[in-house]
This record gives structure tokens, sequence and C-alpha cells, in this order.
């Protein structure tokens, strides 16, 4: 093992952390997709499949903060006129409540409106970065490259949701960009567990072949700062 590198109990095999280099990106954890009424909701979905892994991801996003690590956020989200929003993006889902439509917590994924912003048990502090995105990968027409490239930063800890959408094509993305991916298990969701349980498959498949997968608590344990325990 490398000076400077921690393991991490991890699938297919440990995963060689860098804590220089790591970060955690917790993706869409918002209300429209995670709360009664919003746009998870409005499509048919349990949310309550989403809220239940909201205790994980918000130990697993103290763990970083308290091990000094950066924590970025992100949310799906487009412009109030639309100008990022492919027509055949908003053509796709409830036909009587696409995005930019007026739902029940405003505008449906649009920058600024109350059904965007992430759920109050996991918000941002200041200091912590927050990528509008207007595609399921959190890469493209955003600026999430330069800011990690900023940060020094060359692997990355995946939380949020959902598995198989957001978080796999963003894990995709990072993958052939260079990036070493780890995700952790307990902290992402999907609105289908077959759905999530092929995810995961996928991710780690021939040797980690788009990433590593891990459990919070080994990951939490890696992280933590020498002479802690985490309880």
């Amino acid at each position: 093992m490398a000076e400077g590198t921690i393991e991490i109990k991890a699938e297919p095999f440990a995963f060689p952390a860098k804590p220089g280099a790591l970060a955690l990106i917790v993706i869409d954890m918002q209300r429209d997709f995670a709360e009664p009424g919003g746009f998870g909701a409005s499509l048919g979905n349990d949310v309550g499949r989403i809220t239940r892994i909201v205790p994980d991801v918000k130990r697993l996003i103290q763990g970083f903060r308290d091990a000094g690590l950066p924590v970025i956020h992100t949310m799906e989200c487009h412009k109030p006129d639309l100008s990022d929003l492919p027509p055949a993006k908003r053509n796709r889902g409830n036909p009587t409540l696409r995005i930019g439509d007026v739902g029940p917590m405003g505008r449906v994924l649009i920058s600024g409106e109350p059904g965007t912003a992430i759920i109050s048990e996991l918000s941002p502090i200041d200091g912590e970065v927050v990528i509008e995105k207007p595609g399921k990968g959190a890469f493209y027409a955003t600026e999430l490259g330069e800011v990690l490239k900023a940060k020094g930063i060359n692997q990355l800890v995946f939380a949020g949701v959902t598995t198989e959408v957001c978080v796999q094509t963003t894990m995709r993305e990072a993958n052939d960009r260079g990036y070493e991916c780890l995700l952790a298990e307990e902290a992402t969701e999907s609105y289908f567990p077959e759905f999530k349980a092929a995810a995961i498959a996928m991710i780690r498949a021939q040797g980690a072949i788009v990433g590593w997968t891990a459990h919070v608590d080994d990951i939490l344990e890696g992280i933590a700062p020498k002479g802690t325990t985490n309880a």
C-alpha cells in the first residue's frame, strides 16, 4: 500500500483511499425527489424509499466534515426560461406534470424553487460547493470538473439518488475522466430495489470496471481522524 493511502473495506476489493485527494459527492437529495407532493411522487413512486437513507447520508456527510474532507452537493434543475431543457427530456415522465410546470412545491426542477432545494436534514453548510446540473450526470454543462481540479481531488465517494440514474451516470462520467469512484451502498437508493441491486452489480463488476462499493460504516472508519471512533 502506498504511503499515505488508507484501505477502505470494499467490493470487489479494498479501495485505496488517499485522504488528501478524496471528496464526497451527494447527488440530488432534493425535496422534489424525496418528499410527498414532489415530482418523484407525482410519477407514482414511493418516496419513503428515498427518505429512509437520510440518516446514513447524514452520517456520511458529518464524517467527511469531521475529517476535514470536501463535501459537494448536486441538484438537478434548470433555468427558469428552460433554455437548458431539451424537449426530449421535458416530454418524458408524467404527462400531467412536467419539468417547468407549477407543482405543489413550485415549478418542477427549476433553479430557486422550493422543491428543487436539498432536504433540510442534509442542507449544505457554508463553504460547501453546490452544483446545479441540467443533466443526469453532474459533469455535463457544470463546473464540477474545474472545482475538483482546483481542490486536487481525484477520488470520489458517492451518495444520493437515484442509484441507477443520476448516481450511476455521474460515476461513469467520473470514471471516464480518470477519477477513482466509491459508492456508499446504504447512502444511495432507487424507487425500485431491483434497479439499485443491478446498478451496484454493474458498477463493481469485472474488477471495479466503473468503481467500488462499500458500507457506510467502513467508509467512516477509513476516513476517521486518528484517535477517534464511529459511534
